[in-house]
């Protein structure tokens, strides 16, 4: 009898255990070998599902971005909250995610150290992962100006001071081991709302 093979919660039991041995062995360390013993698998059957452990932790990165990108699109299309209130709603948001999400937190860290030292250029490669981020930043402050919400804005320079907060909020998980990031919340939340005209 043939045995079924749930190929999504298969994928989904690697990522999680791939992230175990990241978080163990550091990002250079780890190996695709270490990966498919730690998912008690054999390494033929881990290509069938990943080229390499950069595919894997490629992926655990877009998995986390694409539930991100969602939340952001549902409180963007709310018509019941107005732009402070989508951009405070989106940074709670995100904050519960990057709190959920620590472990892998700390290895992106540690592939951001291990590239830098390597000569590459970290802050390129998470600028291109955060666009959209970005984007939502510049877009909720532009419609709270035009709407009379906000005041007159640099809009470039507000935009960036709100996107720090995510790395602060990460240095804070990663570095402090901060177990929550309330105090964080408080801060966004202040913020945003001294932009009201």
């Amino acid at each position: 009898m043939a045995i079924v093979v749930e190929h999504d919660k298969r994928r989904k039991d690697i990522l999680e255990k791939a992230l175990a041995v990241f978080v163990d062995d550091g990002f250079v360390n780890t190996t695709f070998q270490k990966i498919a013993d730690q998912s008690g698998i054999s390494r033929t059957i881990l290509y069938l599902y990943f080229k390499n452990k950069r595919e894997i932790f490629n992926y655990s990165i877009k998995q986390l971005l694409l539930n991100a990108e969602e939340n952001i699109n549902s409180i963007c299309s709310d018509s019941s909250l107005n732009s402070a209130d989508k951009i405070i709603k989106v940074f709670l948001n995100m904050l519960k995610q990057l709190e959920e999400n620590r472990q892998l937190l700390c290895v992106i860290l540690d592939y951001l150290l291990h590239i830098s030292k390597g000569g590459a250029n970290p802050e390129e490669r998470v600028r291109r992962r955060t666009v959209k981020l970005r984007h939502f930043l510049t877009s909720m402050l532009i419609e709270g100006v035009n709407s009379g919400e906000f005041k007159s804005l640099n809009i470039k320079i507000v935009s960036n001071q709100l996107y720090n907060f995510f790395e602060v909020a990460i240095f804070q998980l990663v570095v402090f081991k901060r177990k929550n990031l309330d105090e964080l919340s408080e801060t966004i939340s202040f913020t945003v709302k001294q932009f009201a005209a």
